[in-house]
């Protein structure tokens, strides 16, 4: 049964300890951590394992942890930063047991050849930590910006420890509709991320306008149909950034996207929506 995991960026302005407590309270199964927590952590003097502590103590578990971009195309002194950083999020993951390092491609534009050597040099960082490296295109991005560019360099790179990204939101906004990812063998789906595309008010580049499942154009009950039909047992997480949501009560916001979610899942007995 795919669990459904809240994503720290749909409720960004909310400290993370707060959202960690309303994960639980509103019922999600899990929560994915961005980079980004642990660099907020760090300027208000708290270490990564104080970091780790913190979401221990809540009792809930994670789905995935996120590296930081820029990995694919970097070179010289930035390009060591960035390896070290993924480091840290293996560790990280490790420590808290999730099975997945999340990375969204480059933004930009390079070279082929050195993007798929380093998905494979991270592959292995990954894998030296017991991890796997889940790897999402951007449909906003210069480069890799469709199922089929990604798809591709993770076939060239061949790496048992790097596998792909499913989002609702980049697969609609790419031209992908529904159930155009039905020949994707389930063993390259390594992670999937959700939230629902507006009907109207797309701009070029604007991602942080993303919706609850059943508010825009994504229809959610084929696709989780279909990741269902195809035996896809990983995570699933709502990942949701809108100011227009931060705004708002972020218990409210929680409760009503994993309402939303779950009234989309095929029937499956012991399956219960939280009420509110």
């Amino acid at each position: 049964m795919m669990r459904l995991a809240l994503h720290t960026w749909t409720l960004d302005t909310t400290p993370l300890a707060e959202v960690l407590r309303i994960a639980a309270a509103t019922g999600w199964d899990a929560v994915e951590l961005r980079r980004i927590d642990f660099v907020r952590a760090g300027k208000q003097g708290q270490s990564q394992a104080d970091v780790v502590a913190l979401v221990r103590d809540s009792g809930m578990p994670v789905s995935a942890v996120g590296a930081e971009l820029g990995w694919m195309f970097a070179s010289g002194d930035e390009r060591g930063r960035l390896l070290t950083v993924f480091e840290e999020s293996c560790q990280a993951a490790a420590a808290l047991d999730a099975p997945l390092v999340m990375s969204p491609v480059d933004m930009g534009s390079g070279s082929r050849a050195q993007a798929v050597a380093r998905i494979r040099e991270l592959g292995d960082l990954a894998a030296d930590h017991g991890r796997r490296l889940t790897l999402e295109f951007q449909s906003q991005a210069a480069q890799i910006n469709s199922l089929q560019a990604v798809r591709e360099l993770l076939a060239e790179a061949d790496h048992p420890a790097v596998g792909l990204l499913l989002d609702t939101y980049h697969l609609e906004r790419s031209g992908l509709h529904g159930a155009a990812f039905a020949d994707v063998p389930v063993s390259e789906i390594f992670y999937v991320q959700f939230s629902d595309v507006p009907a109207s008010g797309l701009a070029p580049g604007q991602t942080q306008d993303r919706l609850p499942p059943g508010e825009g154009v994504v229809p959610f009950a084929e696709i989780f149909a279909l990741l269902d039909a195809m035996g896809y047992a990983g995570d699933a997480s709502y990942e949701a950034p809108n100011p227009g949501a931060w705004v708002r009560p972020p218990e409210v916001v929680a409760r009503r996207a994993l309402l939303a979610a779950r009234s989309f899942l095929p029937a499956r007995p012991g399956r219960s929506v939280p009420e509110g």
